[in-house]
């Protein structure tokens, strides 16, 4: 059976990148690779053994297209009124929470972040599906 390790995502400067992923969501460095034309680093916490893969090509000075395929992250957590308070405090505007229903029956709760570099993170409360 296949596991989920890690999502990769190309981010333009890594200091600000960790900052906000270390800020955000308690994500440190795991493990940092520096090869001749670019940059790995691993983000994770205790939390999960998930990973956060950060790709910096070196040289690179313009954003990425995120285009129109690339989705959202997601996170989840078990007080999302005090984490939306928290991150908007930190700066990082996170936009308003939604309650997601379907038939009267509740489904989540969850808002919507990005990061520097535009990337969407959805941030769920921890409850049902979404532990």
């Amino acid at each position: 059976m296949a596991k989920a390790i890690h999502s990769m995502i190309r981010v333009l400067d890594e200091t600000r990148s960790v900052g906000f992923y270390q800020k955000a969501f308690g994500l440190n460095v795991a493990e940092r690779l520096d090869f001749e034309s670019f940059t790995l680093v691993y983000l994770s916490n205790a939390a999960s053994d998930f990973e956060v893969e950060l790709t910096i090509n070196k040289g690179r000075t313009e954003p990425y297209a995120l285009g129109d395929g690339y989705g959202h992250l997601a996170v989840s957590v078990a007080d999302l009124d005090s984490e939306n308070d928290r991150l908007g405090a930190l700066g990082f505007n996170p936009k308003k929470i939604v309650e997601f229903n379907r038939d009267g029956a509740f489904i989540a709760r969850f808002f919507f972040i990005e990061d520097p570099d535009g990337y969407k993170i959805e941030v769920l409360e921890r409850r049902g599906r979404f532990k």
